[in-house]
């Protein structure tokens, strides 16, 4: 029951997530990615601090503290700096087609490293799940600007910080929990990126924020980055990594899902064949299946 919770749980992250796509497109026009990752994270740290405070759970151990400092960095700083800036190059649709890439990559530097079988029926549900991306955002395909390569090799590079973040925090989170560690991943991860942003001048625009931007800015804090990153710790937690990864194919199909609610566009078939695709693949993907080679070691390197 605990496994089922962790995938309803990176479901959710990945549903949340899809949302803030749209949040961050807005910004970077105003802003740029270094200081929307400054707002993202450092409204996300102010909001989960007095969480794990009150909450009284364990923290990280002093000798772990390194490498939760680099896998905050690695997630927290470096990955919202690819997947913001990958927004400036190309389009969102063609941006989370990219960021859907990531239970591939997850599973395949999973085995590589030992630390996750792979089977034939996980791989089938991703590769099904991704088909149910591209068939969703079919439509939104279509146009690319120019020079959206750059943007799509961005996103794949952030779709990859974030499949090494998943594969080596899991034994982390297990010794001290999973809103603590992310509160203090995300502390670092912030610092390190308003440190920048100060140093670059990247917060000069903010004088011209209106209530839209700062709306935007807040949403992205406390939803798209407190409730989604600790719900995605939260997953880690109670199933492995390959599992929570696969959820990040709801990321597009959820915001073109609220699209369709909140701007009243239309729910074309490829739309609702790719809702039913995606979580085809998850159920195969999150369901036991045949190994293809054993694991001979559990990877405990950062």
């Amino acid at each position: 029951m605990g496994e089922v919770w962790g995938v309803l749980a990176a479901v959710l992250s990945s549903a949340l997530g899809g949302t803030s796509i749209g949040a961050t497109r807005y910004l970077v026009s105003a802003i740029d990615p270094l200081a929307i990752g400054s707002f993202r994270f450092g409204i996300g740290f102010v909001l989960l601090l007095p969480v794990a405070l009150w909450q009284g759970g364990r923290w990280p151990a002093r000798r772990d503290w390194p490498a939760v400092a680099g896998l905050g960095v690695l997630f927290f700083a470096l990955f919202p700096l690819l997947f913001n800036a990958s927004l400036i190059f190309t389009t969102a649709a063609r941006g989370a087609l990219a960021l859907s890439t990531l239970p591939l990559l997850t599973m395949v530097v999973g085995a590589a490293l030992g630390s996750e079988a792979l089977t034939l029926r996980k791989s089938l549900g991703v590769v099904i799940a991704m088909l149910g991306v591209a068939l969703a955002l079919l439509s939104g395909l279509a146009f690319a600007p120019p020079g959206a390569w750059r943007g799509d090799l961005l996103m794949v590079g952030a779709a990859l910080c974030m499949a090494l973040y998943s594969i080596w925090s899991k034994p982390f989170i297990a010794r001290s929990g999973p809103i603590s560690f992310t509160t203090m991943a995300m502390g670092v991860g912030a610092a390190w990126l308003i440190v920048v942003s100060c140093w670059r001048g990247s917060f000069a625009p903010v004088a011209d924020f209106g209530m839209p931007q700062w709306l935007a800015a807040t949403y992205l804090g406390a939803f798209g980055s407190a409730l989604t990153f600790y719900l995605w710790a939260f997953a880690l937690a109670r199933t492995t990594p390959t599992r929570v990864a696969i959820s990040v194919t709801v990321n597009p199909v959820a915001a073109s899902l609220v699209g369709a609610v909140l701007l009243h566009e239309p729910l074309s078939w490829n739309l609702v064949g790719g809702i039913v695709t995606v979580f085809v693949g998850i159920w195969i993907a999150t369901t036991s299946g045949r190994s293809l080679r054993p694991v001979t070691q559990v990877s405990r390197t950062y």
